[in-house]
């Protein structure tokens, strides 16, 4: 399975832990403010804004800045940015392809970031469509191991509409097309499955194998990106295999 995914679940995993703990919490608080802006600021109605809420406490945000965010984005309350999503696309080193959404108030400031993190590390931005060709949008929803087996998460979402069931090591991840999401989330809480996120996603239609130099390269542009506060995801087709994975978190 894609080295992405467990990459990510790892990432946020430490996040939890170290320094970069408030980026995580600005990025999941800008996430709620978008989706309250777009759907209303009613969770029970808004499926969007219900997603953004659940991973922002799965993740400790605290509950008054959630609340703050979904008034501001639901006009509920004053002083709500103007967010505009921004997609680039480029190569990482090893020719692996790279999507990169932002979530900006500044195009200006956003490009110039994408640019200075991509060039120093070793990658590069590709024209519009030359990359994203390599994606499909899916629905993908990560559910934590604990007691549940493959067949357990599988049997609960086979007739939501799921496409399949990867095994992470700690997480399950359930993809669908992007419309079957929420019908795949309310499948696994019906089940009393309880999820760590449910989102959109870009999902590679091949992958690029790393080997542990490829693997850090790849790994440290993405650092590099997700450091701007206007980088909001990082998707690339790259897979990294479990020994390696191993080695990169001991890190």
């Amino acid at each position: 399975m894609s080295g992405h995914s467990k990459w990510a679940t790892t990432k946020h995993k430490k996040a939890a832990l170290d320094s970069k703990r408030g980026k995580l919490f600005a990025k999941l608080i800008k996430n709620i403010e978008v989706a309250a802006r777009t759907g209303g600021p009613d969770p029970d109605g808004n499926p969007t804004l219900y997603d953004a809420i659940t991973k922002a406490r799965k993740n400790s945000v605290p509950i008054d800045n959630i609340e703050r965010a979904r008034k501001r984005g639901g006009g509920l309350e004053a002083g709500g940015a103007d967010w505009q999503t921004i997609m680039y696309e480029g190569y990482a080193p090893g020719g692996v392809a790279i999507l990169i959404e932002c979530l900006t108030d500044n195009r200006n400031r956003a490009a110039s970031e994408v640019r200075v993190a991509l060039t120093r590390n070793g990658g590069s931005l590709a024209d519009p469509g030359s990359v994203s060709y390599m994606f499909n949008r899916k629905g993908v929803v990560i559910v934590p191991r604990a007691s549940l087996t493959e067949d357990d998460v599988l049997m609960a979402v086979l007739d939501a509409g799921a496409e399949e069931v990867n095994d992470l090591g700690d997480n399950f991840e359930v993809v669908s097309e992007a419309t079957d999401l929420i019908p795949v989330r309310k499948a696994l809480q019906d089940a009393g499955i309880d999820y760590e996120s449910a989102e959109a996603s870009f999902v590679p239609t091949m992958n690029v194998p790393l080997d542990e130099e490829g693997a850090r390269k790849v790994f440290r542009l993405i650092d590099a990106l997700e450091d701007s506060d206007d980088v909001q995801n990082v998707w690339g087709n790259f897979d990294v295999s479990d020994e390696i994975m191993e080695k990169l978190e001991e890190d």
